[in-house]
């Protein structure tokens, strides 16, 4: 029965994964990459100096990553709140500003591998407050934050279940 509802979720996450643009997939893709320490970036996604300078800005935004996994508040105080939430927004914000992810859904699918499960119930919050920073243009601003539902914004309890899929670099075969 185990491996049944775990190779359910996985395909629920695989599907979840397909219904993202074509830019989300790839800025995600990479973003894990560079998150998660697993391959060389520069090397694999940079396909001009616009990217280069992209990747290198991700690489400094993203430092705070391992920090952040560390000291994921338990939710039931106040306790380490602001100094987890100031430097998830600002990394969120990064994400956001780079016009690549277009909704939450996008948004908590790689924080959520980026973090780990425990961090769920702070990625609505740190979603809302970088995509209201005024550094996010106001034509996005509305449409990243009309795409958060009722549900995922005023969710009552988050699975503790670890994400199983993490898409990786495919690379194109010489036919």
């Amino acid at each position: 029965m185990g491996y049944i509802g775990t190779a359910s979720l996985t395909i629920s996450e695989l599907r979840e994964f397909a219904g993202f643009t074509p830019a989300e997939q790839r800025y995600i893709r990479r973003s894990l990459d560079i998150g998660l320490g697993r391959q060389d970036a520069f090397k694999l996604w940079a396909r001009d100096a616009d990217e280069v300078a992209a990747i290198r800005s991700q690489y400094v935004a993203y430092q705070e990553l391992k920090a952040l996994r560390c000291s994921i508040p338990d939710g039931d105080g106040f306790d380490g709140v602001e100094p987890f939430m100031g430097k998830l927004v600002r990394m969120t914000a990064f994400d956001l500003s780079q016009n690549r992810l277009e909704s939450f859904s996008a948004y908590r699918f790689l924080y959520e591998r980026l973090l780990g499960a425990s961090a769920r119930q702070w990625l609505p919050g740190a979603f809302c407050g970088a995509a209201a920073l005024p550094l996010i243009r106001p034509d996005r601003r509305k449409m990243l934050l009309h795409s958060i539902s009722e549900a995922a914004a005023t969710a009552p309890g988050w699975s503790e279940r670890e994400p199983s899929f993490y898409p990786e670099w495919i690379a194109q075969e010489a036919a």
